[in-house]
């Protein structure tokens, strides 16, 4: 097992996503941690590249944002210069985490970045939905040992199953892996959350969401549906602005969030069909059988003086027609109790 076992994770595992919501500033960031904590996260998660390791500097039509996208027209280089947090903040931000009592780890986009976050010692390692075809990347992750997040936004069963069968192949088994729709904001109705136990089942994986709806509704079915993990983009402030301000939640938000999750895992249970102490009291207001006229000994017992009524603290109704045209043993005055003695 690695350092963070996901498989045995009792609780939700609520990471916040810090991404590009710090404007450029230190400051900002530093505080944007702090404010995650404040909320209930669990973790904070960066992402760590440069403009350059992800792509060029190019006006040509192949590197211009055209998908429906909130980032339309930019290019990738525009978008990513704007978006990164640069390498020098990481340290810092690190140590802020861990000051907060706050698990700290990134999402590499190439090889440069996993050799320097390695030397931060990440305890886990994040591969971004759009990086699960990088089968290169993956591998190089995956040597180092660590826990890995997969996520699936825009993966095929063929991609998953590849970037699983890579990073097992290294001798990596700590895999958790994560529904995710590959649309920012994601359309509730897209959010396809079944998939959730679909992946358990089908690759034997913790399982979980990272989410890019607006609001908290998928997050708490995912945890309904047995999600360990649930990743959501958080912000300051709205007013910060940014690439991914329209879908993160604020602190606020995500710390509704928080409390709806821990609301559903409490709600969820075990199989089980043994009744809890509240539930047994509550027998109370079930129906059982009581005499309802009085009856002296050597009378039949009929439906006109006993009944199935509340309260439940006699005979089992079952036992109703069994004792219909019996004699009573005894004397009876109304609203006594019948007991299994009463049956022998």
């Amino acid at each position: 097992m690695g350092i963070i076992d996901f498989s045995n994770r009792k609780d939700v595992l609520i990471i916040a996503e810090l991404s590009a919501n710090h404007k450029g500033s230190l400051d900002i960031a530093i505080e944007t941690i702090r404010a995650a904590k404040r909320a209930g996260a669990d973790a904070i998660k960066l992402q760590t590249y440069t403009a350059d390791t992800l792509t060029i500097d190019s006006k040509k039509n192949d590197f211009i944002i055209n998908n429906g996208s909130i980032w339309d027209g930019k290019n990738f280089y525009e978008l990513y210069q704007e978006a990164y947090t640069p390498w020098e903040w990481h340290s810092k931000l690190f140590e802020v985490a861990k000051e907060e009592g706050l698990m700290c780890f990134s999402s590499p986009f190439d090889k440069t970045a996993v050799d320097f976050l390695e030397e931060l010692e990440v305890p886990c390692y994040k591969i971004a939905s759009f990086e699960i075809t990088d089968i290169p990347l993956i591998e190089y992750v995956a040597s180092k040992g660590k826990p890995i997040i997969l996520s699936t936004g825009i993966a095929t069963l063929e991609d998953i199953e590849l970037a699983l069968k890579t990073i097992r192949n290294v001798g990596n088994n700590e895999i958790a892996l994560l529904k995710c729709t590959s649309s920012y904001p994601a359309p509730l109705e897209e959010a396809n959350l079944v998939m959730i136990e679909d992946f358990k089942n089908r690759f034997d994986v913790t399982t979980g969401l990272s989410d890019h709806t607006l609001g908290s509704a998928a997050a708490v079915v995912a945890t309904c549906l047995g999600a360990k993990i649930i990743e959501k983009h958080f912000i300051l402030n709205h007013s910060i602005g940014g690439p991914d301000a329209s879908f993160s939640l604020d602190e606020k938000e995500f710390t509704q969030m928080v409390q709806e999750i821990r609301a559903a895992e409490k709600s969820i249970g075990n199989v089980t069909y043994e009744l809890t102490e509240k539930q047994k009291a509550g027998k109370a207001f079930s129906r059982s059988l009581y005499v309802v006229e009085d009856i002296k000994k050597g009378t039949l017992f009929t439906g006109s003086n006993i009944r199935s009524i509340r309260p439940g603290f006699g005979l089992h109704p079952k036992y109703l027609k069994y004792l219909i045209g019996k004699e009573a043993r005894k004397n009876f005055t109304k609203g006594d109790r019948l007991t299994e003695n009463d049956l022998k």
